[in-house]
């Protein structure tokens, strides 16, 4: 290298999700078709890669956000970065009993109903029922909590009493039920930055992708320590009781390396799911995510990312192997602009200190009509800005779920969304364009209104850019040398005989069913396998009806 030439910087790349909660409706899609996708088989039952929480609430597992009590993510401990679980030999004390560690009882214990006692129920005066069974024992339980047990009931008085963030807050905002308010916050692994889960792994299972930042577990090395359950804040890893290993979201890497979205994002009914590749600096996450001050980790994060147009960041990036159609991506990456540019995106609980990469775009909740009711013009934007302080969802709760309890941020970003929603609304009227609205945010009139599109009718193509993998090469086609994941009990899959499916929607049998057994004791709602008619599902005929 020449002398006087600064050395090149390393870059790499991330695919990252922004998740538009304004469009958010709750109604867990995308919670339903990740499940079927890749945790519908035994060991999993209580597994939701994806699940969709109402807020305030408990969230899944139960008060996963009380750090003081799980122990996730990280600390800083005389200037150093040190998981909050502890430094090696703390982990390795605690390797065979982990205290720190949420029990089923925090998830909750699946369960399947006992359809054969509605089926073969003898005629009778009574209703038969199909009593709840658990899905691990096959037992006779009761349903007492669930995945979204809380789902619709955010500001009753169980959440807002055991909601962790909620406990943080002022008297004024906990306690006033009437004003109750409420939103949806879908949740998925977040592939961070500084992975804490991949730092208190003790056999090296988890990892995170060069090519494109996705964190995964290596079913091969896992031997089911389970340090990852307590190590991530977020709790999106699970432990798998069947097969003894720990699984987490993928990010549907198989999609992903084909350039197309993941299952929750190609199914979201509200369209709020956006991907795209982020440019970074990997020299900076350490120094990023070591900020004394909490609330200063947002912007530290942000000094992270680096500029695709900038044409150094763009030459150092193909000298670091990637390709220039993936920095090419990093251009029209409409996660890069919602968080950067626009600066409407935030991150879910920085002080975790992971550099988390599934990034929010808050609620605004309904300001117009809070405005009208008090008889001021709900449209007019001076009024506007004056009343985010006001909002029915508190701006300390957003702050404190997405910029460690910094309110500036937040308000920022919502003053811009009401800025966009006040200047198109002219627009739409027929008025003339007023670029003060936009001036007033920080933006100017050709950026409002593009993330007005990016964030109101974007297509397929602008929400989703996502380049085709560029790295790696076939496994060979051998029993010993293919994918981990491509077994018996893996994502996806089920054993041999459909004993799997019939498992995940049956209680276990109490003796392992013969080989010719066919279809001989499975189950259904009718009892039926499928020829003439079912039996029990007509009361039979008298002789002289006959």
């Amino acid at each position: 290298m020449p002398r006087g030439t600064p050395p090149t910087r390393r870059v790499m790349a991330q695919v990252a999700m922004v998740m538009n909660l304004d469009k958010c409706i709750g109604c867990h899609t995308c919670s339903v078709t990740c499940k079927q996708t890749w945790t519908n088989r035994t060991g999993t039952e209580y597994v939701w890669f994806n699940n969709v929480e109402t807020r305030p609430g408990l969230g899944y597992p139960r008060g996963h956000e009380d750090q003081e009590r799980w122990k996730g993510g990280w600390h800083l401990k005389g200037g150093r970065l040190i998981p909050r679980s502890g430094g090696r030999a703390r982990r390795l004390a605690r390797l065979f009993a982990n205290p720190e560690l949420p029990a089923l009882s925090d998830y909750y214990e699946p369960w399947t109903y006992d359809y054969a006692n509605l089926t073969t129920a003898p005629l009778g005066e009574d209703l038969p029922t199909a009593p709840p069974r658990s899905l691990i024992d096959g037992r006779p339980t009761d349903i007492t909590w669930g995945p979204n047990w809380d789902d619709d009931l955010g500001g009753g008085p169980d959440q807002l009493a055991d909601d962790p963030v909620l406990r943080q807050m002022n008297e004024k905002v906990r306690l006033e039920y009437e004003q109750a308010f409420m939103f949806y916050l879908p949740r998925i692994c977040e592939h961070c930055l500084n992975p804490s889960c991949v730092a208190v792994c003790p056999s090296g299972a988890l990892y995170k992708r060069i090519e494109d930042g996705i964190v995964l577990v290596d079913q091969d090395r896992c031997r089911g320590w389970r340090m990852c359950v307590t190590g991530c804040p977020y709790k999106k890893i699970y432990f798998n009781h069947h097969t003894g290993k720990a699984e987490k979201c993928t990010l549907c890497y198989p999609r992903i390396e084909a350039g197309e979205p993941t299952v929750c994002s190609e199914t979201c009914v509200g369209r709020l799911r956006y991907l795209g590749v982020i440019l970074y600096d990997p020299d900076k996450v350490g120094e990023a995510a070591s900020v004394p001050d909490e609330k200063d980790l947002y912007e530290a994060q942000l000094g992270c990312f680096l500029d695709p147009f900038d044409p150094d960041v763009a030459r150092a990036a193909e000298e670091s192997g990637i390709p220039h159609d993936w920095v090419t991506a990093a251009r029209r990456s409409p996660v890069r602009a919602l968080i950067t540019d626009y600066r409407v995106a935030l991150p879910l609980h920085p002080e975790y200190r992971t550099m988390p990469m599934v990034w929010y775009v808050p609620p605004l909740s309904p300001i117009v009509d809070s405005l009208t009711r008090t008889g001021h013009d709900g449209e007019d934007p001076a009024s506007l800005f004056g009343a985010i302080d006001c909002l029915r969802i508190p701006l300390d709760y957003l702050a404190q779920l997405f910029t460690a309890g910094d309110p500036a941020p937040v308000e920022a970003a919502l003053c811009r969304l009401a800025a966009m929603r006040a200047y198109m609304r002219r627009i739409n009227l027929g008025d003339p364009r007023d670029p003060a609205i936009a001036e007033a945010v920080g933006l100017g009139t050709d950026s409002i209104e593009a993330m007005y599109r990016l964030l109101a009718v974007a297509k397929y193509e602008d929400r989703y850019v996502i380049p085709t993998s560029y790295t790696g090469t076939l496994p060979p086609d051998t029993p010993d040398d293919g994918c981990s994941l491509d077994t018996d009990g893996g994502p996806g899959m089920y054993d041999a005989g459909l004993a799997g499916m019939e498992a995940f929607h049956t209680p276990p049998a109490t003796e392992p069913a013969p080989a010719d057994a066919g279809l001989r004791g499975r189950v259904n709602l009718l009892n039926w396998n499928g020829r003439g008619t079912p039996s029990g599902l007509f009361p039979r005929r008298r002789e002289n009806e006959r």
